[in-house]
């Protein structure tokens, strides 16, 4: 199943789907990398991202 990238909040969702973060329902094919965050309290990666709840994220979504 090939998964899309929310443009607003860049959460990877499976095609198809809306946006379980923001509710969004403009998504991208064309989206570049990745992280995989799995505790967000004590994730600097996720401070730096500015997200703060586990999932995967892209780390470049084409508009």
């Amino acid at each position: 199943m090939k998964e899309v990238a929310c443009k607003r909040c860049l959460r990877i969702v499976p095609k198809g789907k809306d946006c379980p973060i923001c509710k969004g329902k403009d998504m991208s094919e064309n989206w570049k990398g990745f992280v995989v965050i799995i505790n967000p309290e004590k994730s600097k990666i996720a401070n730096i991202l500015k997200r703060d709840l586990p999932g995967e994220y892209a780390l470049k979504v084409s508009k």
